[in-house]
């Protein structure tokens, strides 16, 4: 009998349980106190009862070991020095949604060689969240496919759902049974239904096809995440961080009973994809927080050790340290003059 299916799959392989890895590479009592205490924050935050400001900056992906481990050490000494006022959390995404092809990121492809030792890029991804959160800074990720969070997600105090993947009954179903609060980002057209809606979905409790601790495909059944908000980017060749854009945000968050608290991705296109913008976008929003709007309750930034990006290689000798290889970041620099400059006009309001 002629086969019916895998007929344009060229190969299966095993890959460690999720049970395993973690045995491998155990959390710590410090880490998982400092996991909880900043998803707790960030709850805080998004209820009004913490009135910083959430700031979840770093890179726009992960390729370099080294480098982010770096840049770790280097945001984890601002952190303290901004505490009063802003809760930061380190960026640490380690897939990439690809509009056709490409790079997919540190899980998919961790030697850039396009090798695809997805179990050596889970592996990586779990060391350098245990050293992230081990210094005692909190880690934040965006979650792409559904079997990566039983991996990792014990070391994510913040997710994001994509702007390519709001609209994804699966994402959706997923973030209604993970642990940390949630930002869904508008979709790339600009509009905010679908963020909307998935706002909605992962509220409720879903049951959905997934895998348990130990690899096994499993019935999965969620209560609903609460702590889901939405995360402005822009779209559409336009951005939406303006106070406009905001309030239509806010009343239609009212008009549907969500909670209203609002973040703004300070790149993609409320940059205009340009990372000389994010200053410009972040000062902005930071005035009209000044100002009285608390709707406002985070930024993000891609920010990396140096700015710009550089073109992805299948050499990683060939790439420039600290340089992004996919969207453009702000420089380490620049960074921290915005958060310090932020710092002293919120505390100066207080």
């Amino acid at each position: 009998m002629k086969p019916t299916f895998d007929l344009n799959v060229k190969e299966l392989k095993p890959l460690i349980s999720p049970e395993a890895l973690k045995k491998e590479l155990p959390i710590t009592e410090e880490i998982s106190d400092t996991v909880i205490a900043s998803r707790k924050t960030v709850e805080k935050i998004l209820l009004g009862e913490d009135r910083r400001l959430l700031a979840v900056v770093g890179p726009c992906s992960i390729h370099d070991e080294k480098a982010v481990v770096d840049y770790a050490e280097k945001l984890n000494q601002l952190k303290e020095k901004v505490k009063e006022t802003l809760c930061v959390i380190m960026r640490v995404y380690f897939e990439k949604p690809r509009t056709t092809v490409g790079w997919k990121g540190l899980i998919n492809d961790p030697f850039i060689d396009s090798s695809y030792n997805i179990e050596e890029g889970l592996r990586k991804a779990r060391k350098i969240l245990l050293h992230i959160n081990g210094l005692g800074l909190p880690a934040a990720t965006e979650m792409l496919d559904p079997i990566t969070p039983q991996y990792i997600a014990g070391l994510i105090s913040w997710v994001a759902i994509g702007a390519r993947t709001t609209e994804s009954q699966t994402h959706r179903e997923m973030a209604s049974g993970l642990s940390m609060p949630i930002g869904f980002k508008n979709s790339t057209d600009g509009s905010l239904s679908a963020a909307l809606n998935a706002l909605e979905a992962a509220r409720a409790p879903q049951s959905f096809l997934g895998i348990d601790s130990k690899g096994y495909t499993s019935i999965v059944q969620t209560t609903g995440n609460p702590w889901g908000h939405i995360v402005l980017r822009g779209g559409g060749g336009h951005p939406n961080y303006d106070p406009v854009s905001l309030e239509k945000t806010q009343k239609n968050l009212e008009k549907r009973g969500l909670p209203t608290g609002i973040m703004i991705d300070c790149s993609h296109e409320n940059s205009g994809k340009k990372y000389s913008a994010q200053p410009f976008v972040w000062n902005s929003v930071l005035q009209q927080r000044l100002e009285g709007n608390d709707s406002i309750i985070g930024m993000m930034l891609e920010s990396n050790l140096n700015e710009g990006n550089q073109k992805y290689s299948d050499d990683p000798s060939c790439l420039k340290y600290g340089v992004s290889i996919t969207d453009e970041c702000i420089s380490w620099e620049t960074t921290k003059e915005l958060l310090l400059y932020a710092d002293e006009k919120l505390g100066s309001a207080r």
